[in-house]
């Protein structure tokens, strides 16, 4: 068993969202992400696995594939099919929340989904 403090040591960047891997592994993906007030994460896809995300502190407005953006805080849970676009704004306050993806063959521990990473900015 491994364990993760999901609300301690969160780091926080000027220039664009974070995305942090807390696990990288062939079956599974965990990442915590950490947006500023007035950052966002431009429309992605997770085409191999569905995305679940749970947010852990702040609001945010997210939106699926028919493109209404809704408005999400703590608690909430979240789930995009493998496929699904979306979309992730934070609103007035810093968003942190907390993303798992199913495995995907080949990869590689320690390594993310360009698609994801080039869609921070």
């Amino acid at each position: 068993m491994w364990s993760f403090p999901l609300t301690e040591d969160v780091e926080f960047h000027d220039a664009r969202p974070y995305s942090q891997p807390l696990l990288v592994s062939d079956w599974g993906r965990v990442l915590r992400f950490s947006l500023n007030p007035g950052q966002s994460i431009g429309e992605h896809e997770t085409p191999h696995s569905p995305f679940f995300a749970i947010v852990l502190e702040g609001e945010g407005m997210f939106a699926g594939e028919d493109g209404q953006e809704q408005r999400f805080g703590p608690q909430s849970l979240l789930i995009f099919a493998p496929g699904e676009p979306h979309t992730v704004r934070a609103l007035d306050q810093k968003l942190v929340f907390v993303g798992f993806l199913q495995g995907v063959a080949g990869t590689e521990a320690g390594s993310l989904s360009g698609e994801i990473i080039r869609r921070l900015g």
